[in-house]
């Protein structure tokens, strides 16, 4: 692809910024690259991410997907006009991690007027797929 799709510029600090206090600032989630159609981030496998076997969780890995993709879907809109929301995300877990990071990039697979699909692939600190995910979103009108 050799046109962007973001509806303006990708503003990852300000990303990063206004998810500081939520659950992604809580898990250390940090977006950290974008290209003309795809966006990247990691997050951190750790205490806050384990589950009690002492690898990452995979709702943890969901959330990191769901982010990715949401933030993804938002930046294609003008944001004066809509907001996306997810509807209905997946999760394939293919290998467990106890340490180091997680790296995630999210695709779009459709980009419609009133839904959206994303495929997030998310890989170990060794670049080995962990987790395949899929996030369905829906474009929502802002009411004046």
């Amino acid at each position: 692809m050799s046109t962007p799709i973001w509806f303006g510029a990708v503003d990852l600090q300000y990303l990063n910024e206004r998810y500081a206090s939520d659950i992604n600032g809580r898990l250390g989630i940090e977006l950290t690259g974008h290209g003309l159609d795809w966006l990247e981030g990691r997050m951190p496998v750790d205490a806050r991410t384990h589950q009690l076997m002492g690898i990452l969780h995979g709702g943890a890995s969901v959330v990191l997907a769901e982010t990715l993709a949401s933030a993804a879907a938002n930046l294609c809109v003008d944001p004066a006009g809509f907001f996306c929301v997810g509807q209905e995300v997946n999760a394939n877990h293919l290998r467990s991690v106890t340490e180091g990071h997680v790296s995630g990039v999210a695709r779009p697979i459709h980009l419609g007027r009133t839904s959206q699909v994303w495929g997030i692939e998310i890989k170990d600190d060794r670049g080995r797929l962990t987790c395949v995910s899929r996030l369905t979103i829906a474009v929502v009108a802002r009411r004046p």
